[in-house]
């Protein structure tokens, strides 16, 4: 059985979770794309508390695109933009300076399509960074809600336009860089794990 899970920027814990446990993950790929989701944004605890990252899309109707032809776009500096704010929020985090040096790649060169970019950020972080065994598979057919054969379809789960969690998830505290000055906050982008958990995040998961 495979969960299908919707591509992410960097997701939420709560999305790690299912995908951690699981042997094998279908992340959807024949889906149009949808505005107000977690495909191109993602979120991180700064000094201020809650912040949005978001990766700007090539305008058009991208609703009626589908999910694997969404084009990132690169007329402001997003990438620049979105790694000053993930140094500034995890700078001082256990396992910033040992991931960051390889991270950072990701935030130097251009991709061209979204769905890319977000597949190969999973790739890095569960199975270089974490040591993830299961593998992630792309669907080559669009199930609508409720059809998918072959698992559990997490995918309306994480569609929300805000930092939320789904009503299933248990969060696991651990230690955040501004826990003293925010107290916890959970269900944070999964770069919140890997940098202050570091493979301990397997723990968390599991």
């Amino acid at each position: 059985m495979r969960p299908l899970l919707p591509i992410a920027y960097l997701p939420p814990v709560s999305w790690c979770t299912v995908a951690w446990k699981s042997e094998q993950v279908a992340v959807e790929a024949a889906e149009h794309y949808q505005k107000g989701s977690f495909r191109n944004r993602c979120y991180i605890a700064g000094p201020n508390g809650i912040q949005r990252l978001s990766i700007p899309l090539v305008k058009g109707k991208n609703r009626q695109t589908p999910i694997r032809d969404v084009r990132i776009s690169y007329d402001e500096p997003w990438q620049r933009q979105h790694w000053r704010s993930i140094r500034t929020a995890y700078g001082n985090a256990p396992f910033f300076e040992h991931y960051s040096d390889k991270l950072i790649r990701f935030y130097e060169q251009p991709y061209t399509f979204l769905y890319d970019y977000n597949q190969e950020l999973l790739h890095f972080i569960f199975e270089k960074c974490w040591g993830w065994k299961g593998s992630f598979t792309t669907t080559t057919q669009y199930h609508p809600a409720g059809q998918w054969p072959n698992g559990t379809d997490f995918r309306s789960d994480f569609s929300a336009d805000k930092q939320h969690a789904p009503g299933w998830f248990e969060p696991r505290p651990y230690a955040q860089v501004f826990m003293e000055k925010s107290g916890f906050i959970p269900n944070l982008s999964m770069l919140d794990l890997l940098f202050c958990c570091g493979k301990q995040a397997s723990d968390l998961l599991n």
